[in-house]
């Protein structure tokens, strides 16, 4: 499998990926290695990891809680404060294992501490290998608000190991699904459609398709490393996603849900809004929620969580001049930039989802 060059780093996919990260570790004489995992990925995959690098630098684990109620800033500090007791200098270096909650958190604790130092993710879910492998983005919840506090620093490189896939459930899977199926109808119809016969799908050669959806997203990123144009594509969902994830995160009453549960549903909201604002037609907006629907059990809303969901939008960090930003599928495969709507509409949506 080939390797895939993004912004000043290299995506690895696959067993070879050992390699490159033991040749990294090689040329650069890193004082210490710290690995920053969750109780999962400690025990699950750290095992697996550990016998295929080649050094004899000296190492720490650093385990943290898994979930993303636990992706704070009071976290972080836990951690700067471990790795000064353990002597981390700023020839340290960082190896995040784990899902996107450690991946991000990892990266953001990297590239803060002492002004920042490298480090290098192993994602371990199928969502962190096609979404949070790219970009650059790190970054911790505060008060229940998604991301509001981070960085874009990018990793000295990536390895994809899909065989951890293995370890995950059928919901964990389909939540990182989410991601793909949404980087096909951004920028590609065509890996859209390769979905659409999932159930052929052989999930032993997912290797092809987690690739083209990384090569997706990264062609992106590398336009816009910033996001002040056409990376904002890759907020499609997410808008009314990471609002309804944030509310079920913060309510107490209300099951947690997984991030690619929240993104499908946001991608029926938007796709909603796209057909009434006249992108999409009504046999595409079929299409996608129908499809959507028959992976992801619809969620219920309560009258009351649709006025929640409308004011946390507030806090959109994509928002410009207090206005809430949306990027809407303009046909499949295409996308619509810098949208705005009304509360009216977004209210007729979730109408329509629960309808």
């Amino acid at each position: 499998m080939k390797s895939i060059q993004a912004n000043n780093y290299t995506i690895h996919i696959n067993k070879e990926s050992y390699t490159y990260l033991n040749n990294y570790l090689k040329e650069n004489n890193f004082s210490k290695i710290f690995f920053i995992a969750d109780e999962n990925t400690n025990e699950l995959c750290l095992p697996k990891i550990l016998p295929l690098i080649e050094t004899e630098v000296p190492f720490e684990i650093i385990e943290l809680e898994a979930g993303e109620e636990n992706k704070t800033i009071e976290t972080c500090t836990q951690v700067w404060k471990v790795l000064i007791e353990l002597g981390a200098d700023r020839k340290s270096l960082i190896i995040n294992i784990g899902g996107g909650v450690i991946t991000d958190m990892g990266g953001f604790i990297a590239s803060t501490y002492k002004r920042g130092i490298p480090f290098i993710n192993i994602p371990t879910t199928l969502l962190s290998m096609v979404d949070a492998s790219v970009g650059g983005k790190n970054g911790v919840d505060l008060d229940g608000l998604k991301n509001q506090i981070g960085t874009i620093t990018n990793p000295a490189m990536v390895i994809i190991d899909s065989t951890f896939l293995e370890t995950l459930s059928q919901r964990e899977m389909k939540s990182g699904l989410a991601e793909m199926l949404k980087h096909g109808l951004i920028a590609k119809k065509t890996h859209w459609e390769k979905f659409k016969e999932l159930a052929e799908i052989d999930f032993d050669s997912f290797d092809e398709l987690i690739a083209e959806s990384v090569e997706i997203k990264n062609n992106i990123v590398t336009q816009d490393p910033t996001e002040n144009g056409i990376r904002k594509a890759l907020n499609f969902g997410h808008t009314l996603g990471h609002a309804i994830e944030t509310l079920f995160l913060e309510n107490p009453e209300k099951e947690n849900l997984l991030h690619g549960e929240a993104i499908a549903a946001g991608m029926i909201l938007e796709s909603y809004i796209s057909l009434k604002k006249g992108l999409i037609s009504n046999e595409e907006y079929s299409e996608i929620k129908s499809y959507l629907l028959s992976i992801y059990e619809p969620i219920t809303f309560e009258e009351n969580d649709k006025f929640d969901i409308i004011n946390l939008l507030i806090h959109d960090k994509k928002n410009e001049y207090g206005k809430v930003q949306f990027a809407l599928l303009n046909g499949i495969g295409n996308i619509s930039l810098n949208q705005t709507t009304d509360n009216e509409l977004i209210m007729n949506s979730f109408k329509d989802y629960n309808g």
